[in-house]
């Protein structure tokens, strides 16, 4: 009949099906498995890609020094010049994924986009969560259909992993429970600018040391060439995961790595640094009923006044902000001339910007 395909019409026409990035695909029919390729346009209007494309962005030691330093190099320019970038990325568009709730990320990432000509096009997860009514690796290969990048705030670093896994375009975390790589960037970029280098200086981490923030922060120092000593209550629910731990020693052990060390005094952790940062007590996900209790676990690490007097004359104050004015620190200090908390929130945009803008166009691109 008309209808009827035969064995070799079939596969000739399969093998017809020739446009496309993704060939060597197989299609298994239960009687032989026959190779076809994709038919996606996308992969005609994107044209070239940088050497070692797609990049993810995991943590902040997905990204080498050289790299990152490009990264900071661009995202200074961007802010002195930004009128050469207007077309950097034309036409394209930045999916952003939010199971979190969000200021600086969502503001800085849109904002970012349209300043760059593109597009940034916020999806919130409470209408739709990763791998429920569809599995994070078919959400992981439509999107890449329609979008040139991909970030993700979201709850699990088991999300973001199995998105980059599948992706065929850029996925940055935006923030899980292991990194935060674009705060990173944005802080290495606001240290620069108030000390002129971030190689060689002394950082303290202080308060709860079982989170993103402090992880990233730990893998920031070692692949930087910085020192960081991290200090919190002496409890496993306050302690650094042992893999972060393992990792940045292995880390350590490129020429001209940074350091760190892990310990339960506020005193010794401040004593001569050159920067000061804390995190929010009470992030997203801690349960009301647990408040009290870290609270008084944590009291002990509150930076104050008194407190940053241990500390280099010239030190600086850090927080990725939001912040609690009488928790992690006092008043006086996050709101006091050493303190450079909101040149952090602004620099999200710019280390953003340039972060996109490396991985779309590749690192090292100028306008």
């Amino acid at each position: 009949p008309p209808h009827h395909t035969t064995p070799q019409r079939e596969e000739s026409m399969l093998s017809s099906l020739t446009v496309g990035r993704t060939a060597g695909r197989t299609l298994r029919t239960g009687v032989r498995a026959m190779s076809i390729k994709s038919s996606s346009a996308k992969a005609i209007w994107d044209g070239p890609r940088p050497a070692g494309y797609p990049h993810h962005i995991k943590t902040i030691a997905s990204l080498q020094r050289d790299q990152i330093d490009s990264i900071l190099d661009m995202a200074k320019d961007m802010k002195a010049s930004p009128q050469k970038y207007l077309k950097a990325l034309d036409q394209k568009t930045l999916l952003m994924l939010f199971e979190k709730p969000s200021l600086r990320t969502r503001v800085s990432l849109e904002t970012g986009m349209h300043q760059l000509g593109g597009q940034g096009m916020f999806y919130s997860l409470a209408d739709s969560p990763l791998g429920k009514k569809e599995t994070i690796q078919d959400t992981g290969k439509v999107v890449s259909r329609f979008v040139d990048a991909v970030t993700m705030r979201v709850n699990s670093r088991l999300a973001v992993e199995e998105m980059a896994a599948n992706a065929t375009v850029p996925v940055i975390n935006a923030l899980d429970d292991y990194a935060h790589p674009c705060q990173m960037l944005a802080d290495l970029l606001t240290i620069a600018e108030h000390k002129g280098k971030v190689q060689g200086l002394k950082m303290a981490f202080v308060g709860d040391c079982q989170n993103n923030m402090t992880y990233d922060l730990m893998r920031t120092a070692v692949v930087m060439g910085f020192h960081i000593n991290v200090a919190g209550p002496n409890s496993a629910d306050f302690e650094v995961e042992w893999g972060v731990v393992k990792e940045c020693e292995e880390l350590a052990k490129v020429p001209g790595a940074g350091s760190f060390s892990i310990g339960n005094s506020l005193e010794e952790a401040l004593s001569g640094v050159d920067v000061v940062y804390c995190d929010s007590w009470m992030s997203y996900g801690i349960a009301s009923e647990e408040r009290a209790e870290r609270l008084k676990a944590l009291m002990p690490f509150q930076v104050t006044g008194a407190s940053m007097d241990l500390t280099d004359k010239d030190s600086l104050f850090m927080n990725c902000l939001p912040a609690m004015r009488g928790e992690e620190q006092t008043a006086d200090v996050i709101d006091g001339p050493r303190s450079i908390v909101f040149d952090q929130a602004e620099n999200r945009l710019h280390a953003q910007k340039a972060l996109i803008t490396s991985l779309i166009n590749g690192f090292g691109w100028r306008p």
